[in-house]
């Protein structure tokens, strides 16, 4: 099974770490989309040339979101991580349409400004704020995004909150996110390898743009 990444991408991070969870050996094809020889390989599987991208004995999935359903219901041994009674998943599903059509959403407008040397907008911040502050209320309610347990929840706002160093954001206002963190990676198989990687390819990235 081989899966077109950038561990830069927060969308292929969560991908990445569904998999270790489920205990899914993938097949890792490191790709620079920047490179245009790169990206025209990539468009011959899939036609927006996006990552990640996964394919499994010739059936080719894009989207993060898509990848980690099908891992998961292909996979996965239970429900844990995507519960199946209607109530849980339904609060399962809205932590992941406020990651990535609110947290994340508004991480990006940030995050794409600085790398072009702008400056975000007092209304743009506080936007992002107030994101920030609902997902310290969501981790207050409980010790997880959207159960009793870690879901796909926890893992996609797990790598939405780790771009935050992309800001040197702080994040010390904010006790349960935190706290919240700490939980969730300790549950995640080889985390601090991973993070390891994480950061060392963040610090390239940095460097390659000074």
């Amino acid at each position: 099974m081989d899966l077109y990444y950038n561990i830069l991408s927060t969308p292929c991070q969560s991908v990445l770490l569904v998999a270790k969870k489920l205990g899914i050996n993938l097949n890792l094809k490191r790709i620079n989309l920047r490179n245009p020889v790169e990206k025209e390989a990539l468009s011959k599987l899939n036609p927006q040339a996006v990552i990640p991208t996964l394919v499994d004995n010739g059936h080719v999935v894009w989207e993060s979101y898509a990848i980690v359903f099908y891992l998961m219901e292909k996979y996965g041994k239970d429900d844990t991580l995507y519960p199946k009674d209607p109530n849980v998943r339904s609060v399962v599903n809205q932590r992941l349409f406020f990651d990535i059509g609110t947290l994340y959403r508004n991480l990006l407008f940030v995050v794409i400004l600085v790398f072009k040397k702008e400056q975000p907008s007092n209304e743009q911040m506080e936007k992002l704020k107030k994101a920030i502050d609902l997902l310290e209320g969501f981790v207050t309610e409980r010790s997880y995004a959207a159960a009793d347990h870690l879901t796909v929840a926890d893992i996609f706002l797990l790598g939405t909150v780790t771009a935050f160093n992309w800001l040197k954001y702080d994040l010390e206002p904010y006790p349960h996110i935190r706290e919240w963190v700490s939980r969730v990676t300790t549950e995640l198989p080889d985390y601090a390898e991973f993070r390891k990687e994480l950061d060392k390819g963040t610090k390239a990235y940095f460097s390659s743009r000074m």
